[in-house]
């Protein structure tokens, strides 16, 4: 072993990132988001950084993670997964368990697992790309494209947050004409050329009227419509062929693979999902039943960048389209996202990103869209730095939280707002 490639030390700081009241099928976004910042320093002086989860479970699991790394080396990727092995994650740590909006499909201990392994193995490719001088693309076999494009991420959204909170200039999207003007604004920023519209907020025919004004305010631009798995197999059917030949692609609209299955067998609108695939062990049901034509892979759920070329490979050989899925994060995540997507020959489609909605982050210079694309770097590691002071500041928000926000609960932000005092998280299928 290289013994300059060998850590020394590992750092996890949880932070707290401002969140605009985003609304889904399960509540509205809090005010605060937890995320974890991984570092990890190496004998020959250099430091790679990973972005995942902050959510306690998350944070309480990483500990005794980081614990097992000295002395191991950054180049053995492959032995990060051994010793993910070496402490217990069961299923039963994960039951009680708040599952990051609870948007991501089945709990399992193995997805939680996969989710802190992913960090590390992030943290560890930006350390070796540091240390060889050589962007982390190089690491994953080499770019296969200059820039990575990204769809507008929409959603339906209240002005402010229910019992206060940081006030943004975005205003209230609650109608066809707030989604429009929304997707109006990101065209002028970002420039992007695709638009993903969350839905599973308000009864389907609103949300079809939605996807129609968007068609007619952008013609000929791919659009897509999320209800994470909001309505029933006929519900879904009726929607898809309302908005048959407008939509790129329809994602989970009903819960898991059986009715997914059900759906795809009566329509020609591809159904995408990053809900009821989500591991390796998910995937062969799915693509047996033919129950999704495209997969939104996530390198969070899917333990890391290697995963994600391994789950590339397997949807090329079934021809099931891909794209990427996206959640609350902020820039080390977008870079390793941009990475591993500039490898990957069959990017079908846009990757989805929350990150125009994120006013904090913890790198020196944000990322920037031109015409809806990143430029992928070329500089040694993920391209990205630290900002000490931001990063501090952040962290600091989440040592002064009373604890109400180091997990994610849509459905406890949503029974702020008046009229909701008695939300629950609804049962899905609810349409």
């Amino acid at each position: 072993m290289d013994r300059n490639l060998a850590i020394t030390g590992v750092r996890l700081t949880p932070v707290l990132i401002s969140d605009p009241p985003l609304l889904n099928v399960q509540g509205v976004h809090q005010p605060y988001t937890p995320r974890l910042v991984v570092e990890i320093d190496t004998a020959g002086g250099v430091t790679g950084i990973g972005e995942t989860y902050g959510d306690t479970t998350y944070l309480e699991l990483a500990r005794p993670y980081a614990a097992l790394l000295p002395g191991h080396s950054v180049a053995d990727l492959n032995g990060l997964f051994t010793l993910a092995n070496q402490f217990g994650v069961t299923d039963e740590c994960v039951e009680d368990a708040i599952d990051v909006g609870g948007l991501r499909g089945v709990r399992t201990a193995d997805k939680l697992r996969l989710s802190i392994v992913s960090a590390f193995e992030v943290a560890c490719l930006d350390a070796l790309g540091k240390a060889y001088g050589q962007p982390v693309h190089a690491l994953l076999g080499g770019k296969v494209r200059d820039t990575v494009e990204y769809s507008a991420y929409l959603f339906y959204r209240w002005a402010e947050h229910p019992g206060g909170g940081e006030r943004d200039d975005w205003g209230a999207a609650v109608d066809p004409a707030g989604i429009v003007e929304q997707a109006r604004r990101f065209v002028r920023d970002h420039g992007f050329r695709s638009f993903k519209l969350k839905g599973g907020v308000f009864p389907p025919e609103r949300e079809i009227a939605a996807v129609r004004a968007l068609a007619e305010a952008f013609p000929g631009h791919p659009l897509r419509l999320d209800p994470n798995g909001g309505w029933t197999a006929t519900t879904s059917l009726r929607v898809a062929e309302e908005l048959k030949g407008v939509l790129e692609y329809l994602e989970d609209p009903a819960p898991g693979t059986p009715a997914m299955a059900e759906v795809s067998a009566g329509t020609d609108v591809p159904l995408a999902t990053n809900m009821c695939v989500t591991t390796f062990a998910e995937i062969r049901e799915a693509f047996m039943k033919d129950a999704v034509q495209v997969v939104l892979s996530d390198h969070h759920y899917w333990g890391g960048l290697r995963n994600t070329r391994e789950l590339a490979a397997i949807c090329r050989t079934f021809g099931v389209g891909l794209s990427m899925h996206s959640n609350t994060h902020m820039g080390v995540s977008l870079a390793a996202m941009t990475h591993v997507a500039a490898t990957v020959p069959n990017l079908d489609y846009a990757c989805d990103s929350h990150y125009p909605w994120q006013r904090d982050d913890v790198i020196t210079a944000r990322h920037v869209f031109r015409d809806g694309r990143l430029t992928v770097s070329d500089a040694p590691g993920l391209g990205v730095a630290l900002d000490r002071e931001a990063l501090g500041r952040l962290h600091r928000r989440w040592l002064d939280d009373d604890g109400t926000m180091r997990d994610r609960d849509d459905a406890a932000a949503m029974r702020r707002a008046k009229g909701y005092e008695d939300w629950t998280t609804p049962a899905l299928p609810r349409w």
